[in-house]
């Protein structure tokens, strides 16, 4: 059959976008989603994400790593696919959508979505790392010279090592100022570095104010594709009102054969 399918990125983090509301897409075909994603074969992306109808909120999210697995939130996905259903006409300014992690409200505004992330109430603070999930789960680590880390190896390393075969996703991180760390992560399901991940650079600044690194509630997050704001409240050791903020911003349209 012949997918028509929507290319997406936010912060060089690119998604196929497929309108499922008819529900025709072969979700249980994982050989096919890891195809379409793969960059020699496929259209080429991080992941591949559904949108439905959903009875309760405007649209619903379903999220497949570029493996072909379904996963676990994505914060740049879910910012693209407001991006993708603004698009659509599905709502004006505001929206409430369903995901694996549950609802979402998100606002857009020249290309830039602002998505709220679920409420985060246990950071585990350890020697030389933190966890937390914010979605998705996140290894946090502080690095000297991030530019020249080699995040593939030691990303991978953690990853298979410290978390068994489920993994996290690992970031590392080098403060650059009281409200500003620059991150690289290596994702699981992608297994390899991307340009950006939301999820984790929320990870990152809710870990850096557990940590006392900062005392800012407002943090700029420059990534290998650009640069994400992620603000928050915090009261005794709860994160609540997290926003995930930056560009999210169509690429092309196509057609491919599945």
């Amino acid at each position: 059959m012949d997918l028509v399918f929507y290319k997406y990125q936010g912060t060089g983090n690119d998604f196929v976008m497929v309108d499922n509301r008819s529900k025709t897409f072969p979700k249980n075909k994982t050989d096919i989603i890891a195809r379409i994603c793969d960059r020699h074969f496929g259209v080429g992306a991080d992941g591949l994400i559904l949108l439905e109808n959903d009875t309760l909120t405007d649209f619903k999210m379903i999220y497949y790593n570029a493996d072909g697995n379904e996963s676990t939130m994505c914060g740049n996905g879910g910012r693209c696919i407001v991006a993708f259903a603004h698009t659509l006409g599905l709502f004006n300014t505001e929206t409430t959508f369903s995901a694996i992690d549950g609802l979402h409200h998100a606002t857009i505004s020249n290309d830039i979505v602002a998505l709220q992330m679920i409420d985060v109430h246990d950071v585990k603070i350890s020697e030389n790392h933190v966890f937390a999930n914010t979605g998705s789960p996140h290894h946090v680590q502080l690095v000297d010279n991030l530019s020249d880390y080699p995040v593939f190896s030691e990303g991978k390393r953690i990853r298979n090592e410290l978390y068994g075969s489920e993994g996290s996703n690992v970031n590392f991180v080098e403060q650059i100022a009281n409200d500003v760390f620059k991150v690289r992560t290596y994702e699981r399901g992608v297994e390899n570095e991307t340009l950006a991940c939301g999820t984790g650079v929320t990870a990152v600044a809710i870990a850096m104010h557990a940590m006392q690194r900062t005392n800012s509630s407002t943090i700029s997050l420059p990534v290998e594709g650009g640069e994400l704001e992620v603000s928050f409240e915090e009261q005794n050791g709860n994160y609540t009102h997290i926003f995930l903020k930056g560009p999210a911003t169509f690429v092309f349209e196509g057609k491919i054969i599945i």
